[in-house]
């Protein structure tokens, strides 16, 4: 099943079910309002959204409309917890070797987390606004699951029952404020701008055999001003599946449903290389920190700059049938002009 949210003048938007091929949609105000009332009643909700995308699929529905991403907010335009993972531990030693640092051995068995600002999504197709391209714009493409309720001290298995749908994430980073805040020893904040997720969420079924022990097995496509620039696969090098990430979160406290948690920049260790790039035989990246940790380590300076007004970024999953599953970000940097 595909959902997704258009922009209304509720601030909270209008659930749609979205037909498998991401060409027409159907509001469904008898079930649920919003994609926040439906997973707040989920249990008696999803059979009954389930059988309107069954027949918009089969063509059966003659009320639905034409499905245009430009119209999407995020799918849950606003969220009570967005806790996003440092699932790829590979993107964390690179990072660190690049500075000279060691990682710690905890690392491989304690997931990284941070608490993200959801308050205030961005939608898939809005800009990517900042006041200055001296604070190190940068993509970051992932996975995301929105999950049901989740009991404080959940177990792995209830943690994978608690997944309700999965997006894909471009979660900002301004990599010129980080180190200052970091240095603080209180984590991220100004560095983390609204994040942007796909106009489609997706059930876990829609991925068929490629979603498989709490993993997604398909590659993420990220271009850069229509450049390819990353294809890894996403089930590759994920130290913790997204059952250990739900559960690491909900260690100390119960999640509520609408909580979205996030896989961390996806990313692939490459033969005896920390990455490669596309145009080198690789697979590529998804983030412009990891390139240019990669060149740090090669060359011994970064080349690759990060992203400048007017740069455009895409991130998309595609099934094995070359469908997209998710519909695409697409964002372009932007000055604020407000």
């Amino acid at each position: 099943m595909k959902l997704a949210t258009l922009k209304s003048s509720n601030r909270n938007g209008v659930l749609v079910v979205v037909n498998r091929a991401l060409t027409h949609c159907q509001s469904v105000p008898a079930i649920a309002h919003t994609l926040q009332d439906a997973l707040d009643n989920w249990d008696s909700v999803e059979g009954k959204l389930h059988e309107i995308y069954y027949a918009m699929n089969q063509g059966q529905l003659q009320t639905a409309e034409i499905f245009d991403p430009e119209h999407c907010h995020s799918p849950l335009p606003r969220a009570y917890q967005w806790a996003d993972g440092s699932a790829y531990v590979n993107h964390v030693e690179l990072v660190r070797r690049a500075r000279g640092a060691k990682l710690p051995a905890e690392f491989w068995t304690d997931p990284l987390m941070y608490q993200g600002g959801s308050d205030s999504f961005v939608g898939p197709r809005d800009p990517i606004v900042v006041n200055s391209e001296d604070w190190g714009v940068d993509l970051e493409a992932e996975i995301a699951v929105i999950t049901g309720d989740v009991p404080m001290g959940a177990t792995q298995e209830q943690s994978a029952s608690s997944i309700r749908l999965l997006m894909l994430v471009n979660d900002v980073s301004l990599r010129n404020l980080i180190p200052s805040e970091l240095a603080k020893g209180f984590g991220f904040f100004q560095s983390k701008p609204a994040s942007a997720f796909s106009p489609v969420a997706i059930t876990p079924d829609e991925l068929g055999e490629d979603w498989h022990d709490g993993r997604v097995h398909r590659p993420l496509t990220v271009h850069i001003n229509q450049r390819l620039f990353g294809n890894p696969n996403a089930g590759q090098d994920m130290t913790f599946n997204f059952p250990q990430l739900i559960a690491h979160a909900a260690k100390t406290r119960k999640l509520t449903a609408g909580s979205i948690i996030g896989s961390g920049t996806v990313s692939n260790k490459q033969g005896d290389l920390y990455g490669s790039s596309i145009s080198n035989g690789g697979v590529g990246y998804c983030c412009l920190a990891e390139v240019r940790m990669y060149e740090t380590i090669e060359i011994g300076k970064p080349k690759t700059p990060f992203l400048k007004f007017g740069d455009s970024v895409k991130i998309e999953m595609f099934d094995q049938h070359n469908q997209s599953l998710f519909g695409a970000i697409e964002q372009q940097v932007q000055p604020d002009i407000t």
